[in-house]
C-alpha cells in the first residue's frame, strides 16, 4: 500500500492464505474464519463505468462511503471507495460543466458532501494502520514504521511573464488606449517607467522567487505558458529572446515544466507542440505539466500526456473550490478506466491556489492565508504532500493583486519550520 509505505502480496487461494505467518486480511464477500476481514463492495471487481447510488456515512467523525458493516472495525469497505475517488469515476459519468468545460467543484461527492478539504483517503489509510498494528501486535512497530513524511511542493504558474515588457508595439497602444478608455493614468505612467528601464515590471519577480526558493529551503516548479496568443492565453511570444533567457535562468536555479495553452485540453498536437518549444529552450527533456485554466478532460487530456511521455501532472485541483479534488493529498497513479489499466502518469494533486482564494471565493490576503495553512494542516496530520499554486503577478502584489505581495512568502516562513 503506496501510502502507508507497505509492502502486501495478493492471493486467491484459501490454503495459501490460511498458512501466512504474517499480518493479513482478507477482503471478499465472508470472512473466512476469525481473521481481520473487510467485507468488499463489487466496484473492484467489475469493469465499465455505470452509475452507482452513494449513501456517506460517519465512520467516527470522518466521511466514508460503501458502507458495508457499520459494527466491523472498517464499516466501509474503503478500498473501494479509494478507487472510485483516485480514478475519478464520477468525471466520467455525465454531468453539467462549467463555462470553460470543466467539471465543477459542485458536481463532486466530496463538495456536495462537505470533505473537499480534507484528504480522506489518507486518512483512513492511517486509520487502517492503526487497525493493522492492534490487530498484529507482534508485528506493530514494522506496520507503523514509514518513511513518509510532511513535504510542501510550491508551484508556480507563468501565464504572463511582465505586464508591460515584451508585448510588441501593437499590444503596447492596444494596452495604452484601453488605460485611457477607463481614465486608468497611473497604468500609462508606469508602463512608460518600464518600457524605459526606469522602473521593474510589475510581474518581474523572479529574483524573488528564486531567492525564496533557496532562503527557505522549498522545492519549487515553475510552469511556463508557451502557447500562441488567444483570448485566454496572453502570455508574451515564447519566440521572444528576453523570454526564452527568462526560462533558460529559471531552470538553471529550479525545476522547470510545460503549462499547455486553453485550447490544448483535447488537442494533443497543442500540447505536443509547446513541450517541444520548452525543451528546444532549456535543452533537456520535459517531463512536468499543468493545463491552463485547469482544463482537463478525465481521461482524454490525461490518455495525451501519457503518450507524449509526460510523467507528472499537476492539474488535479479545482479553481473555484480549495481542497483535494481527488481526496488525497498524496500523489498517485492515474487509472484510466477506459482501457483498466494503470498508467506511468503520477498525478500530483494541488489543495489551493490563489486566484481561487481572491477571484472565486473574494477572500481577503490574511483569510487566504490562514485557509491555506488550515489544508496544511490537515495534510501534515497524515504526512503527506501540500501543494499551492501562485503565479508571478500575485507575489508581485500590485494592480488587482494589492495586498497579496506577503502571502506568499509568509506561506514559505511557516511551512520551512516543519519540513
Amino acid at each position: 500500500m503506496r501510502t502507508l509505505s507497505i509492502e502486501v502480496g495478493f492471493t486467491n487461494k484459501i490454503e495459501e492464505f490460511i498458512g501466512h505467518d504474517g499480518p493479513k486480511f482478507s477482503y471478499t464477500k465472508q470472512a473466512l474464519g476469525s481473521e481481520l476481514f473487510v467485507k468488499s463492495n463489487d466496484l473492484l471487481f467489475n469493469q465499465g463505468i455505470d452509475y452507482l447510488d452513494i449513501t456517506v456515512v460517519k465512520w467516527d467523525d470522518d466521511p466514508c462511503f460503501f458502507q458495508t458493516n457499520f459494527s466491523a472495525e472498517v464499516p466501509c469497505d474503503i478500498f473501494a471507495a479509494s478507487f472510485y475517488l483516485l480514478s475519478r469515476y464520477e468525471e466520467y459519468l455525465p454531468h453539467v460543466k462549467d463555462q470553460y468545460e470543466r467539471f465543477p467543484a459542485s458536481e463532486s461527492l466530496a463538495y456536495q458532501h462537505k470533505f473537499l478539504d480534507r484528504p480522506v483517503i489518507d486518512v483512513w489509510a492511517y486509520k487502517f494502520r492503526e487497525i493493522l498494528s492492534r490487530h498484529f501486535e507482534s508485528f506493530g512497530e514494522e506496520i507503523r514504521e514509514s518513511n513518509r513524511k510532511f513535504n510542501y511542493i510550491s508551484t508556480i504558474d507563468i501565464d504572463n511573464a511582465y505586464q508591460y515588457k515584451h508585448k510588441g508595439f501593437t499590444r503596447s497602444v492596444g494596452g495604452i488606449l484601453k488605460d485611457l478608455i477607463h481614465f486608468n493614468i497611473q497604468n500609462i505612467w508606469m508602463r512608460f517607467l518600464v518600457v524605459f528601464n526606469i522602473r521593474r515590471d510589475p510581474y518581474d519577480m523572479y529574483k524573488r522567487l528564486l531567492m525564496m526558493k533557496k532562503k527557505y529551503g522549498i522545492k519549487t516548479i515553475f510552469f511556463f505558458l508557451l502557447g500562441d496568443y488567444s483570448t485566454f492565453d496572453k502570455n508574451i511570444s515564447p519566440g521572444n529572446t528576453s523570454y526564452k533567457l527568462l526560462i533558460k535562468n529559471i531552470a538553471d536555479y529550479a525545476e522547470v515544466g510545460v503549462h499547455p495553452s486553453y485550447f490544448s485540453m483535447k488537442n494533443e498536437l497543442k500540447i505536443k507542440k509547446e513541450k517541444e518549444i520548452l525543451e528546444g529552450i532549456v535543452n533537456f527533456p520535459i517531463k512536468r505539466s499543468r493545463q491552463h485554466y485547469l482544463r482537463i478532460e478525465v481521461p482524454e487530456t490525461y490518455q495525451h500526456l501519457v503518450d507524449l511521455e509526460i510523467s507528472e501532472e499537476f492539474s488535479m485541483g479545482y479553481a473555484s473550490h480549495y481542497g483535494f479534488r481527488a481526496s488525497t493529498c498524496t500523489p498517485f497513479y492515474f487509472y484510466d478506466l477506459d482501457f483498466e489499466i494503470q498508467t506511468p502518469l503520477k498525478v500530483f494533486p494541488f489543495a489551493a491556489m490563489d486566484a481561487t482564494l481572491k477571484d472565486y471565493l473574494n477572500f481577503t490576503p490574511k483569510k487566504a492565508f490562514n485557509t491555506m495553512m488550515r489544508l496544511a494542516k490537515e495534510v501534515r496530520k497524515v504526512d503527506g504532500t501540500f501543494i499551492t499554486i501562485f503565479h508571478n503577478e500575485s507575489v508581485g502584489g500590485s494592480g488587482r493583486w494589492r495586498g497579496w505581495g506577503r502571502v506568499y512568502e509568509s506561506l514559505l516562513v511557516e511551512l520551512s519550520k516543519v519540513l
